[in-house]
């Protein structure tokens, strides 16, 4: 028999990123069991049109839900999120969802100068969700949305090598950082999970000091309170292992290590859904 302890946290990303938001939730939610799908058939998300990626992820989801039964869904993805997040609730009302959107707000109220930046994916950039936040947050702020076509990638080489081009992150960066009348950006939002990876380097490559805010405690913290308590709930004597499932069916042995050393274990997938 199933109880709502052993049902599993499920955390959803196309890459590897929401990792970043599985480190946080684990130290929230220690005795959790997460279940991390890393949607590696789809990435890069920034290159579908938006109906195809709509409807993959639901399909996906719909074999996950079905498996998994999860406590529990965490969208640990901005452009995922701010794209079919309604669409999700709408198919699975019985699964809570929580999603990752750009943390423009307290970005507008933590500014000095006036200047905030968005570093995002292009795909997160020309959402309507995106420019929703910035009218309904920042209407007092500049912003800046500053689209990169190869950061996450760079972060997916880091973690797998552990080496990554200054230089390319040093171009990639370099529009979020703007002067008007004497005032710099002194913010920039992490607006993909993918990014926090990277951010010594950014903070090493950038022409000057910023704060950098990653959403990732935040999530976590907004998944802990949907969930329900922990006190009286009895943990099964061989509760599961964490496990990481890649949709692709195929990952290489470096992403297998990386897994590892975060405590998942790499499971085979039935969902293999490649782009087509």
């Amino acid at each position: 028999m199933t109880t709502k302890r052993e049902k599993p946290v499920l955390m959803f990303d196309s890459g590897i990123g929401g990792l970043t938001v599985l480190r946080e939730a684990r130290v929230l939610m220690p005795g959790r069991r997460f279940v991390y799908v890393a949607d590696d058939a789809g990435f890069p998300y920034g290159s579908w049109e938006e109906d195809r990626l709509r409807a993959h992820i639901v399909s996906l989801f719909r074999g996950l839900i079905a498996e998994h039964d999860p406590e529990i869904a965490v969208i640990a993805c901005n452009t995922a999120s701010t794209l079919v997040l309604d669409d999700l609730r709408a198919a699975f009302p019985d699964t809570p969802f929580v999603g990752t959107v750009p943390a423009i707000k307290p970005a507008a109220e933590r500014t000095r100068s006036g200047l905030i930046s968005v570093l995002a994916t292009p795909g997160t950039v020309k959402r309507q969700y995106t420019r929703n936040l910035i009218g309904e947050w920042a209407s007092k702020v500049h912003v800046r949305l500053v689209g990169s076509e190869r950061l996450a990638g760079l972060a997916e080489t880091y973690m797998r090598q552990g080496f990554v081009d200054e230089d390319a992150v040093r171009e990639e960066i370099a529009p979020c950082f703007i002067e008007q009348e004497g005032r710099r950006t002194d913010i920039v939002v992490l607006a993909c999970t993918h990014y926090p990876f990277l951010v010594n380097r950014m903070r090493k490559t950038a022409p000057w000091p910023v704060d950098w805010i990653d959403p990732a405690e935040a999530i976590a913290r907004r998944a802990l309170s949907l969930m329900p308590e922990e006190q009286g709930l009895q943990a099964p004597e061989l509760p599961d292992p964490d496990v990481a499932i890649f949709t692709s069916g195929n990952p290489d042995f470096a992403t297998c290590r990386l897994m590892q050393g975060f405590g998942l274990r790499v499971e085979p997938s039935p969902h293999r859904l490649l782009p087509t």
